[in-house]
């Protein structure tokens, strides 16, 4: 019996060899070293951060950091899974914990109770990702500048209603690998015909393609100046759901907090207003977003958290383990 597995120096042992066996033989046994010496930050543990929160522990980081500084109510305790029913009143994070560690007992999660907007620069240095949901857009912009200056990758999420997004700033040079089948030259020998001098591809040899990729900040992506010709010409290519997370993110800070169920009314009227407004700063017409938006974007559906959750944990795991990286 292999009591470890060991390669440069870097020891997986027999647990997490059996633990990790499927990962390993998907994606190798190198890229799954690099995941099980990540450090994360998630910040956020309502639905959408519960479903990343699952993902990352169960794919193998070295440490998961939960931080949330809100108390559980009723609401948030039916967004999330790792929540236990009789846990209002308790910090979200800390109530979290127990279920999470449990899914993994080889990551070392932990809880920060504090609010994200106390922590000074230095805090989110420590990590390797980090991951925010449930936060302001200055907060968000914040966090992905300073994480930009030490090629920390960022990502962040949301999930309101039947809508959800996902942001991910991995640099203005993000080096990585492709695997892709190998092609190989066609031989002459056999036909004497054009067939025979194409290039052919062996789906049984692979080869890994180097690429370069260059990704915008959050700043960028979230003010674009619609009066631009370039970006007019992108216009009709633009998903009107990227014009209601502006009037969502809008609607967090000027109430501090998301449309409510039991203020539909009242937040519905308003949301069309800041969409009014969101819409003419940028010298664009209402039309682009109907009224009827108001109808699908409160609360967090569950079915919504897994999907976009899914895709946000996915997308960490692969920076994680990827075979190239910037230096920091």
């Amino acid at each position: 019996m292999i009591d470890t597995i060991e390669k440069e120096d870097n020891i997986i042992s027999e647990e997490e060899a059996a633990q990790y066996d499927r990962q390993i033989r998907l994606w190798g046994l190198d890229a799954q070293k690099r995941l099980r010496g990540s450090r994360v930050l998630l910040v956020g543990l309502r639905g959408l951060g519960a479903e990343v929160a699952k993902n990352l522990i169960l794919a193998g980081v070295k440490g998961l950091t939960l931080l949330d500084h809100e108390q559980v109510t009723e609401e948030s305790r039916r967004a999330q899974f790792l929540i236990p029913v009789d846990a209002d009143g308790q910090n979200q994070a800390q109530a979290s914990l127990e279920r999470a560690q449990l899914l993994n007992p080889m990551v070392e999660v932990k809880v920060d109770t504090d609010a994200v907007e106390s922590k000074l620069d230095d805090f989110f240095f420590r990590f390797d990702a980090v991951c925010l949901t449930r936060c302001s857009k200055d907060l968000m912009v914040r966090v992905d500048q300073l994480c930009a200056s030490r090629n920390i990758k960022v990502f962040c999420g949301d999930v309101y209603g039947y809508h959800g997004y996902m942001f991910s700033d991995l640099g203005q040079e993000h080096h990585y690998v492709e695997e892709k089948p190998k092609v190989v030259k066609g031989s002459n020998e056999a036909n004497d015909g054009p067939e025979a001098k194409k290039r052919k591809v062996d789906p049984n040899e692979t080869t890994m393609v180097k690429k370069t990729i260059s990704f915008c900040s959050l700043k960028e992506a979230l003010e674009v100046d619609w009066t631009n010709e370039k970006a007019k010409s992108s216009l009709k290519r633009t998903p009107a759901d990227y014009f209601l997370l502006q009037v969502l993110l809008k609607f967090r800070t000027d109430k501090g907090r998301d449309p409510q169920p039991d203020s539909f009314a009242e937040d519905s009227q308003l949301l069309l207003q800041i969409r009014d407004d969101v819409l003419e700063t940028m010298g664009l017409s209402s039309e682009l977003l109907p009224n009827t938006f108001v109808s699908y974007c409160f609360s967090e559906m569950a079915p919504v958290c897994a999907v976009v959750g899914g895709v946000l944990g996915q997308e960490i795991v692969k920076i994680c383990c990827h075979p190239i990286n910037n230096d920091k």
